[in-house]
């Protein structure tokens, strides 16, 4: 419990770029399909979900 409580930044990050990353492939997304990130809603999520960890990851104290 102590392990998740002091990383808590981290799954926030990771939460919140999931929901980016879904919002992102669903009002934005690639029209032909060809795109590498956005053309399914699964890669658009965890890519957003890598982004929030690595950016939750520079506000850590």
């Amino acid at each position: 419990m102590n392990w998740i409580i002091s990383r808590k930044h981290m799954f926030i990050g990771i939460g919140l770029g999931l929901i980016v990353g879904y919002l992102y492939y669903h009002f934005i997304g690639c029209a032909s399909g060809t795109c590498a990130i956005t053309s399914k809603p699964l890669n658009s999520s965890l890519y957003g979900g890598l982004l929030g960890f690595l950016i939750s990851d520079i506000f850590k104290k």
